[in-house]
């Protein structure tokens, strides 16, 4: 093992939290007192050496530079940042509506040229899909904002979901991040995200934003700044350490944001552009679409066995789709009952007393389609553990992607290949998703 990661995980060791705080409190003080001024030489200096060895120890105590976090793909992405994009109002008045942002918020609104091509192109090309979204908003912003004040975390960062997954609850990226606040696998798990057979937890809006909620508090603490919490969110911290030494120990985004990875370097202003957009729809006569639900017309129940949406849906007369959309973890629109596990169903609230008055004979109807089935349903098991694999003759990425149930592209993510080629005896670390 490298010499140097050796003494920093002893670092981190030996770092007490007081200590931590009693290195960092003062820079982040100085942080908010010169929040809006960006490039000047006096804040070069701002993370010295010390710091930034303090920094990476924060990071190896945490386990935040191992593979398991991924550069993630946002689903609101940041192309109209190059070019030229025509005005739809004056800079003048953006500079004012940003400062007023800027005001009530803990996060850099100063106006910036890049970002006012990102919110100018947004209002020009994405505008029709902003009513949508915003009826989405008044279900899941509630749950957000909840967990949010909980955790002690701006509550502008609801926005942050719109950015990662468009508030799509089912949301996968093609590297395999899911749900509203798009996880990883394995960062999910970090962040005891459950995945099974038949649940991701990655797709519940409630564990997922409580995970969300964890995961940022800790980016905080490493950075002592939101806007460079957003950018690791993203990239992965470690890729924030390195931006602020490669400028020269500049700690506002727009300062590091050259050194960023391309895609962190838009994923930023995304989040901006997306909270003015909300925060001044009004201006732009942009309108919510009406909800199909908001979160308090709804409540949970315990179930007593294992039960499908369509048997739900037969028995107490509601829509499976508005089942999915209430209960988007359940892969197979099957809730298993699992001792020891809290599976619940949610639904509407003017559901639940028909749900508890036929309780017995939705359990009834189960019963009966489980003796007609002429295969029994999957068995549960939960995909929690990583196995270490030894290539055999005769085998190849597809066989044994196949053979636990994963993709070839997951198999090359998890152990860095960049061809398909295998050696026999070769070891590969694999998350698997079914029983062999």
């Amino acid at each position: 093992m490298n010499k140097v990661l050796v003494l920093l995980f002893f670092s981190s060791v030996i770092f007490s939290q007081e200590k931590i705080d009693s290195i960092l409190k003062p820079k982040i003080d100085t942080l908010y007192i010169a929040k809006d001024s960006i490039k000047e030489p006096a804040q070069k200096e701002f993370f010295t050496d010390d710091d930034l060895r303090l920094i990476d120890s924060l990071l190896v105590s945490q386990k935040f530079n191992s593979a398991l976090i991924d550069t993630l793909e946002y689903v609101i992405d940041d192309k109209d940042i190059i070019g030229n994009t025509s005005q739809l109002l004056t800079t003048d008045l953006m500079k004012i509506r940003l400062a007023n942002l800027n005001d009530k918020t803990p996060f850099n609104l100063a106006f910036n040229p890049a970002l006012e091509k990102v919110i100018n192109g947004y209002l020009k090309y994405r505008k029709k899909y902003y009513p949508a979204l915003m009826a989405k908003a008044k279900y899941y912003f509630p749950i957000f904002e909840q967990y949010l004040d909980q955790y002690d975390i701006p509550l502008e960062m609801k926005y942050l979901a719109i950015v990662e997954s468009a508030l799509k609850p089912k949301a996968r990226s093609r590297v395999g991040a899911s749900g509203l606040w798009q996880f990883m696998y394995g960062t999910g798990k970090q962040f005891n995200l459950k995945v099974s057979s038949y649940v991701d937890e990655r797709y519940n809006p409630i564990k997922s934003t409580i995970a969300a909620c964890k995961y940022l508090s800790q980016l905080y603490t490493i950075f002592g700044d939101w806007d460079l919490a957003l950018a690791a969110y993203n990239s992965g911290p470690g890729n924030v350490r390195k931006a602020i030494k490669r400028s020269g120990g500049y700690r506002n985004y727009w300062n590091i944001r050259p050194y960023l990875p391309r895609e962190t370097a838009g994923y930023v202003p995304a989040f901006y552009a997306t909270m003015y957009i909300f925060e001044y729809a009004s201006a732009y006569k942009i309108y919510s679409e009406l909800p199909q639900l908001f979160a308090f017309q709804t409540d949970t129940i315990h179930i007593k066995r294992t039960i499908s949406f369509d048997q739900i849906s037969e028995t107490i007369n509601v829509d499976e789709q508005v089942l999915s959309f209430l209960n988007p973890s359940y892969k197979l629109d099957i809730i298993p009952y699992v001792k020891n596990r809290d599976y619940t169903l949610r639904l509407p609230s003017n559901k639940v007393i028909d749900f508890l008055d036929k309780e017995k004979e939705l359990y009834a109807l189960a019963d009966a389609d489980d003796a007609k089935r002429e295969k029994p349903l999957p068995k549960y098991f939960e995909m929690d553990k990583r196995i270490r694999y030894k290539v055999r003759s005769g085998d190849y990425l597809g066989k044994i992607a196949n053979r636990f149930g994963v993709r070839v592209s997951s198999i090359k993510r998890w152990n860095g290949l960049k061809s398909s080629k295998l050696k026999i005896g070769q070891r590969l670390y694999i998350y698997p998703k079914k029983i062999q």
